[in-house]
């Protein structure tokens, strides 16, 4: 039987999933490496379902690939598009050369950046294998503020609305 904060979690995980299906954009980087830098990259899900791993095209001659190794540690956040869902995800990041799985994924805002199209001999998939994520939803600072002017406590009403999801 599900407990009220893990049905939350659930709930709160429920919608990060969906939102990264339909906004995609999110900062990647490698823990530990390039001083923590992350880079705008499109995620995309393989499939139906609501779970890892991410994967997304790249180039082999960017500093990301080149400063990849076995199992990274890597880092990637991600903000819908209406604010309403921040997530911090942690796992292991690498590449990915499954043609089954380039193919699945190919599409045509893919193809836009590859002249030699999925044969490409620059193109290379990334996965990340998700582990966890904090993700919070509904964070709207508009409204905790105007919770504030009535004499509410925000942070009361939003302790409901943040996750420590296990992804793996």
């Amino acid at each position: 039987m599900l407990t009220d904060n893990t049905a939350n979690e659930a709930e709160i995980e429920a919608k990060f999933w969906k939102a990264l299906r339909s906004d995609r954009t999110m900062m990647l980087g490698l823990a530990g490496v390039d001083e923590g830098h992350t880079r705008p990259m499109t995620g995309q899900l393989d499939g139906d379902e609501d779970r890892g791993p991410i994967y997304f095209f790249t180039a082999k001659d960017t500093e990301l690939v080149a400063d990849l190794k076995h199992d990274s540690r890597a880092v990637a956040t991600f903000a819908s598009r209406g604010n309403d869902v921040f997530a911090t995800i942690h796992g292991t990041l690498v590449a990915e050369n499954d043609r089954a799985v380039i193919d699945r994924l190919w599409n045509s805002f893919v193809a836009a950046w590859y002249e030699g199209g999925r044969d490409d001999p620059k193109l290379q998939l990334l996965r990340l294998d998700t582990e966890r994520a904090q993700i919070w939803v509904d964070a709207s600072s508009m409204l905790a503020g105007v919770k504030v002017l009535l004499g509410i406590d925000p942070k009361q009403d939003y302790k409901d609305k943040v996750a420590e999801v296990s992804l793996g």
